[in-house]
């Protein structure tokens, strides 16, 4: 304890920011049994059965419906839809069932494939597979779907009218199966066990050469690769010389628009995760290519990029207004024209809508709001990817992940650390030619840009645009996960890669600013975490260099009376090591024994009072680095009465230990919190040998 670990991201959990969110927009009535519906997935006609899915798919956004759904059978009931012999109510069923895997989370998921839904999803994307480099359907097949497939008269419609009527059912069907792929397999490993036994890569790469035409599906076949690929060495040999052949060839695509820059990033942190089939010979060249696509995401300015975007979104919309204006009278001229013949047999120059067309229903293209979008999650991407660049993977990478989940992360980081404090963990990056990697792409550099607060004008624009309010989260993710992306930087780079000296004293102004500037933000349990574990670590750099820090100490007091009542245990643990490096560091001053009394008393009480073990061991520890040394530490022991407090805790958190620990911690964790308890046995006998025992 006392030495902080970079974290390793894994892809996120389902939900608002998660995987394979749920469509937007799907029709439905506000409110329908749930028995109604399903029974009307069994009618004979396929205008029912795709209204009924796209209700069912409409409801399950809603959670607090979905139990009434899986009592019902939800799952075997929209399955065999899958295989439909009407393309509109397979991709229905597909959108129905992706909502409710995204909208569940894992338990959900895990139900879906107790009940046999890869079976179905597994068949239907190989079927799309085979079919999609086939023709498009005749007209008569359109019309019995209320879809027109003739590209050849695009040129007659407005941009508008196109959209509606230019479909492509294959591809979009595949784009809600690799959606719903993509939730189960992020939630479930027999759906990764069914994935490289059915041989499934074969049919998703597949999906991927229609990148040049059809982004949206390339994107989604992207974040299933890059889940299905984390952690799976049974798929590595799956991947051929072809299939590397498909990666490279997407990411070298020049395309610059924003959805295409999120493509190459997933797809960068796919060939990241099937590293170890790089041959070693390559693998340097491998890795700057993978860092050039990050380091382009991360160049752009997104708050600049949304001002530019708001202002073409209002363009847009104004000459969508005055085009619908100038169709409609069109429109009026048109069907005085046509006979109603020509309404069955020609491309009809009006709107064309059955009662229950779902495909009028669904939302305007946003595009303008949907490239912002993809270029903030393509800079979370790469800056999550970057995170795990810098971490060893080892076996306790799965223990890792579990603690951390659990807010108490820093049980392992024993065992990174030497008794010097120097990093035994080497990982890949560090080596010569992706450390040169890292600097000729300028990605710390590019990294501590994005720790900034968004742009202000940016937050305003969003802030009154109901639409583009959910930008706001992501600008805020983006600059925890740069945070996060520097602490791991500082952990695994020598000084000298950082700039020196002045450049760490800089950097430390810098997050003292991002603390102290807007008060209201302490309360953030994500920002508190990254900002105090960037800190944590920079200044555990500084101190085993000898560079003054520049934090005051009642700074550092705010800051940990800030955190200390956070509800987040790790927040909790970054303050008090914090004081603890900064404590250390002062007592080896002058005339500092009335600041470290103030931060002995601090530690005292968050050692004695603390609900979570972990945190009052890192206290314990704390006070160890502390009072370890120096007249100005010893001055301050006595006055606080240090030595027979712990003497009188001793026992205490040994019996914490015995009661916590059993049956509650892993034998690592027992091993840690045992240093924990040697280490104060020596530091009592340590202070008794001073003689500082009160009078």
């Amino acid at each position: 304890m006392g030495k902080s670990r970079a974290r390793r991201f894994r892809r996120p959990a389902l939900g608002p920011a998660g995987t394979g969110q749920p469509r937007q927009g799907e029709p439905g009535p506000e409110e329908e049994p749930a028995a109604e519906l399903l029974d009307k997935l069994q009618h004979p006609s396929a205008e029912v059965r795709e209204y009924a899915c796209a209700s069912i798919s409409k409801l399950l956004q809603q959670k607090h419906v979905i139990p009434a759904f899986l009592q019902r059978d939800v799952v075997r009931c929209l399955g065999p839809l899958l295989m439909d012999h009407s393309l509109a109510v397979r991709e229905t069923a597909a959108g129905a069932l992706r909502n409710l895997s995204a909208c569940g989370g894992f338990e959900v998921c895990d139900d879906m494939v107790k009940n046999d839904i890869m079976t179905p999803l597994v068949a239907l994307l190989k079927e799309c597979s085979t079919q999609l480099d086939a023709n498009q359907l005749s007209p008569k097949k359109c019309r019995e779907t209320n879809k027109n497939y003739i590209e050849d008269t695009a040129n007659q419609l407005s941009p508008k009218k196109c959209r509606k009527t230019n479909k492509n059912y294959i591809e979009d069907i595949a784009n809600e199966a690799i959606n719903l792929l993509w939730n189960i397999c992020e939630c479930n490993n027999t759906a990764v066990y069914i994935f490289n036994k059915e041989g499934c890569l074969e049919a998703v790469l597949h999906y991927m050469k229609k990148f040049s035409t059809n982004v949206d599906l390339a994107i989604s076949v992207a974040n299933c690769l890059q889940t299905v690929t984390e952690d799976n060495p049974d798929l590595l040999s799956s991947f051929n010389a072809s299939a590397q052949q498909v990666l490279e060839t997407v990411m070298l695509c020049p395309e610059s628009t924003m959805k295409h820059i999120l493509l190459r990033t997933l797809i960068a942190g796919t060939i990241w995760n099937i590293k170890d089939t790089i041959p070693p010979g390559s693998l340097g060249s491998m890795v700057n290519a993978i860092l050039k696509i990050f380091s382009e995401s991360l160049a752009i300015d997104a708050g600049e990029t949304i001002i530019r975007m708001n202002e073409a979104e209002k363009n847009r919309l104004k000459l969508d207004v005055e085009a619908e204006t100038e169709e409609d009278m069109s429109d009026v001229v048109d069907n005085c024209v046509l006979s109603e013949d020509d309404n069955m047999e020609e491309i009809p120059k009006g709107k064309l809508r059955r009662e229950n067309d779902v495909s009028d229903l669904l939302p305007s293209d946003k595009w303008e709001l949907k490239e912002v979008t993809a270029l903030l999650t393509a800079q979370q991407t790469a800056l999550e990817i970057i995170v795990n660049m810098c971490c060893r993977e080892d076996p306790s990478d799965d223990e890792w992940e579990e603690l951390s989940s659990s807010d108490e992360s820093d049980l392992f980081m024993e065992n990174s650390y030497n008794e010097g404090g120097g990093l035994l963990m080497t990982p890949l990056c560090l080596s010569d030619e992706v450390h040169s990697a890292f600097l000729n792409n300028l990605i710390p550099k590019k990294i501590l840009e994005k720790t900034a607060f968004p742009n202000s004008v940016a937050l305003d624009i969003c802030l009154h645009n109901p639409s583009w309010k959910p930008l706001i989260k992501k600008l805020n993710a983006v600059q925890c996960r740069a945070l996060t992306c520097l602490h791991s930087i500082l952990l695994v780079s020598d000084v000298g890669c950082l700039g020196g000296a002045s450049a760490l004293q800089s950097l430390a102004q810098h997050l003292s600013h991002l603390i102290f500037s807007k008060t209201e933000l302490l309360a953030d349990t994500e920002f508190l975490e990254a900002v105090t574990s960037a800190l944590r670590a920079l200044l555990q750099t500084m101190a085993s260099k000898n560079i003054s820090q520049c934090m005051t100490p009642e700074q550092l007091l705010a800051l940990c009376e800030a955190g200390i009542h956070s509800s987040n245990a790790s927040v909790r643990v970054n303050v008090v090591s914090i004081l603890g490096i900064s404590g250390s560091v002062l007592a080896k001053g002058q005339d500092t024994a009335e600041t470290l009394k103030m931060i002995g008393k601090f530690l005292l009480e968050v050692a004695m009072k603390e609900s979570s073990l972990v945190v009052a061991g890192e206290a314990l520890d704390a006070l160890f680095d502390v009072f370890a040394d120096g007249k100005e530490a010893e001055k301050a022991a006595v006055q606080i009465k240090l030595l027979p407090t712990l003497k009188e805790f001793q026992p205490v958190f040994r019996t914490r230990m015995r009661k916590e620990g059993k049956g509650q911690c892993s034998t690592d964790q027992l091993r840690v919190f045992d240093n924990v308890r040697m280490n104060l046995r020596r530091f009592i006998a340590y202070q008794e040998t001073l003689g500082k025992t009160p009078t």
